[in-house]
């Protein structure tokens, strides 16, 4: 395909996606944005279709614009999650406009005009959540498929192999969860003690907690007038100031401290969810070669399918990208296995 060709489709699928996220966004001021978006998006495609040097290397005229698996499984999240969800993913697919939903200015963020335009920009996305929830599965696909072919391997019993497999699959869930139940159990522990001195400094010394926060939005750029009278409203109402002054003086979010068995039990389950793939010809009673091919063949195609999963947050060509890791998890389990049949002849 050539350069023009590459381009006139980039910019298709652009504008399909600006409408996907102009339907999905309930806000008409960024529904706005985005139809104009897709719009400006379709003219640069016509240009592409229509000029001389597009046509000298491989017309796009006459070409029927279809959208990607890929762009497709996107407005299927999009109007699943929204728009301001998926800004990560969208971001990936190279569209712009995706500063409605973050507000950046010039060496900062946008200053707050209203008490309820405070703390917009940090309300959290379902991008991060996806993604961690892709790589727990891939955890617990290929340590456990590792685990059951090098057992396997060794030509253990496939009562032993799934017995051996349900108990890795425990193991590294439980692992997995009591790890990240301490980890946001101490962060939640730490930001919440940080977050109580900021509270007892407001009330303390609201004036100069007032000036501190002018000071950060005129540094901003932001007219030291108009941050001050801001932040003078704001400490009228003392958790919505000690909600903003812990997002700009300490960098947290309140509402975001993130729960610590929330975490574990998504952790557990996105592992054991990885984890129980390998199992499944021996939970169906087939026995010997044909459950180890059978595993074999499941990894491969649960690998395929992650790396086309982490293809939506990277924007990488998908196909290279499941490719990539079938290669790396089917190594892994390779390895396991000849090392398992290796050490499997030493014990027989």
């Amino acid at each position: 395909m050539s350069e023009g060709i590459d381009s006139w489709y980039h910019e298709k699928e652009s504008a399909w996606l600006y409408r996907q996220v102009a339907t999905a966004e309930p806000d008409p001021h960024k529904q706005r944005l985005f139809t104009q978006l897709a719009a400006a998006a379709e003219e640069q495609a016509v240009k592409w279709e229509t000029s001389s040097h597009n046509k000298a290397r491989a017309p796009a005229a006459g070409r029927v614009f279809v959208p990607t698996l890929r762009a497709r499984v996107v407005a299927r999240l999009l109007r699943l999650f929204g728009p301001r969800a998926m800004r990560s993913v969208l971001a990936a697919m190279k569209l712009r406009g995706l500063s409605v939903y973050t507000g950046p200015v010039a060496g900062g963020h946008a200053m707050p005009t209203t008490v309820s335009d405070i703390g917009v920009r940090h309300r959290g996305g379902l991008g991060g959540n996806l993604r961690a929830t892709v790589f727990g599965v891939n955890d617990g696909l290929v340590s456990n498929a590792s685990l059951v072919l090098g057992v396997g391997g060794a030509a253990a019993p496939s009562s032993f192999v799934l017995v051996s497999g349900v108990a890795g699959l425990l193991a590294g869930a439980l692992s997995m969860a009591a790890g990240e139940y301490v980890s946001v159990r101490s962060q939640r522990e730490m930001y919440e003690y940080q977050i109580a001195l900021e509270r007892e400094e407001i009330a303390e010394y609201p004036e100069e907690e007032a000036e501190e926060l002018a000071l950060i939005y005129e540094a901003r750029g932001v007219a030291l007038a108009q941050a001050r009278e801001v932040s003078q409203a704001l400490l009228a109402h003392p958790e919505q100031a000690l909600d903003v002054l812990s997002r700009e003086e300490l960098g947290l979010n309140p509402d975001d401290l993130g729960s610590p068995w929330g975490a574990a039990t998504a952790s557990f389950l996105s592992f054991a969810a990885g984890a129980v793939v390998p199992l499944v010809p021996f939970l169906v009673h087939m026995t010997g070669s044909r459950a180890l091919a059978g595993t074999a063949m499941l990894t491969v195609v649960a690998l395929f399918a992650v790396g086309l999963a982490l293809s939506l947050f990277t924007g990488r060509q998908a196909l290279r990208g499941a490719l990539r890791m079938v290669l790396i998890g089917g190594g892994a389990g390779a390895v396991a296995f000849w090392v398992g049949r290796a050490l499997g002849a030493l014990i027989h």
